[in-house]
């Protein structure tokens, strides 16, 4: 990867996050969802752990090792020519050196930014300590600024996403872990979880920084929330799934009627899909 380049996209990509528009973001899972995102307009695509996780054969929850995921990163960084952010996990360990190695991998692969988040899988402890994946967050934005990249760090907090604590204290604690990774290098801050639009302002309000909102049933459609202040939305591995359901039908269909109305109707043709993943044509 040209590091010029990359350091070029990685701030158009930042920029993105300025407005006026939000930054609507389809998180691909291979080459193929790639080509087909960007195909479709979009002008950055996400990338999907638990989509890819599932690709490979794995559950999600950091499952797939770090070098496996970023494999498939760069096999759809290559696929396309928009700027790709990588959804990385927890960074494959919780200690600053793990988290400054999955930053530099996320270079190696061509991306020009990272999902991070904060949870743990200590049941009785589900997130980690707020102040040691601040400084997780300080690494890697060090480990990439010392080679010249700047990646943009999604911090993820997982406090609605767990149910962590008490349900009238995580508004609080999921803008005082946004404000806090903002401090110590973040450039967005990704709470998934599900909300009414009067939490997602606040959170808009009182998070000194862009705010990512995850597109789940119920949350409200994208012109709502750019009205309440979010400046990102990515939708996880909803694409995935929608597909796997597809699938799912189409091989009922297949196997209960001997019909191929699921897949035969409207699909991608063959021609249009070697079209869409030829790089020379």
């Amino acid at each position: 990867m040209d590091v010029r380049l990359q350091r070029e996209k990685a701030e158009a990509f930042r920029k993105m996050h300025q407005g006026p528009d939000v930054l609507v973001l389809p998180n691909a899972w291979d080459a193929a969802s790639a080509r087909i995102i960007e195909d479709a307009g979009f002008q950055a695509i996400a990338t999907t752990s638990a989509g890819i996780a599932a690709s490979l054969g794995y559950p999600d929850g950091e499952r797939v090792s770090r070098q496996e995921m970023a494999d498939v990163v760069k096999r759809i960084v290559r696929a396309v020519s928009t700027p790709v952010t990588a959804d990385m996990e927890g960074g494959y360990g919780s200690t600053e050196e793990a988290a400054a190695a999955t930053a530099r991998a996320v270079i190696e692969t061509g991306a020009i930014g990272f999902n991070f988040e904060d949870a743990n899988d200590d049941p009785a402890r589900p997130l980690l300590d707020a102040e040691l994946h601040a400084s997780r967050v300080r690494a890697a934005r060090q480990a990439a600024d010392s080679l010249g990249v700047p990646l943009v760090i999604n911090a993820r907090t997982d406090v609605y996403l767990k149910s962590v604590g008490d349900p009238a204290s995580r508004l609080d604690e999921a803008i005082r872990r946004g404000n806090l990774y903002l401090a110590s290098g973040a450039d967005c801050i990704f709470v998934p979880g599900g909300f009414d639009p009067a939490t997602i302002g606040t959170l808009c309000r009182e998070i000194g920084g862009p705010v990512n909102i995850l597109a789940l049933k119920g949350i409200p459609g994208i012109k709502e929330l750019g009205r309440l202040g979010v400046r990102r939305v990515s939708v996880g591995s909803g694409m995935m799934r929608a597909a796997m359901t597809l699938v799912r039908r189409a091989a009922t269909e297949l196997l209960q009627t001997g019909t191929y109305s699921a897949f035969a109707e409207g699909a991608i043709s063959h021609a249009e899909m070697n079209k869409l993943l030829d790089r020379r044509a």
